[in-house]
């Protein structure tokens, strides 16, 4: 699933923003008990991949970007609509569908010309899926 920021404007214009939308993820997370598979953050908008109930789905994003538009909106001294449409969302139809889901959303800032690598990029679990897939194949 995606959201975009309103106008295609930046949602996150520092790293203390980046890491405030960390910390609510990580609580959406936890109260409504999604089962993360991939993230990435950019400059306007943001993807994440993620099992979850539909009503947990819902009532979780009402949650992550409300919280955040409110943040947001105090800490720039600003007011209004933050987030653009409502979130995109596209369902996963199975192993193969959901790695390469994976993969797209990690490669993103590549694609965007922010680094070389997704690995590169600190606003994703890129570093940390490389790591656990350099293990497993050292144990393979």
């Amino acid at each position: 699933m995606t959201t975009r920021g309103a106008g295609r404007q930046a949602v996150f214009v520092t790293d203390a923003d980046r890491l405030f939308f960390l910390e609510l993820l990580r609580d959406v997370r936890r109260r409504f008990r999604w089962q993360p598979h991939a993230f990435c953050l950019m400059t306007n908008h943001y993807h994440l991949v993620l099992e979850a109930p539909l009503v947990a789905l819902s009532a979780g994003m009402q949650r992550l970007n409300g919280l955040y538009a409110e943040h947001f909106n105090a800490t720039y001294r600003r007011w209004g609509h933050l987030w653009g449409d409502r979130f995109a969302l596209w369902q996963v139809r199975d192993e193969r569908h959901l790695a390469e889901t994976c993969s797209y959303v990690r490669a993103n800032p590549v694609r965007a010309g922010l680094c070389e690598s997704p690995s590169e990029w600190r606003w994703s679990d890129a570093r940390a899926a490389a790591s656990v897939s350099s293990r497993a194949a050292r144990r393979a």
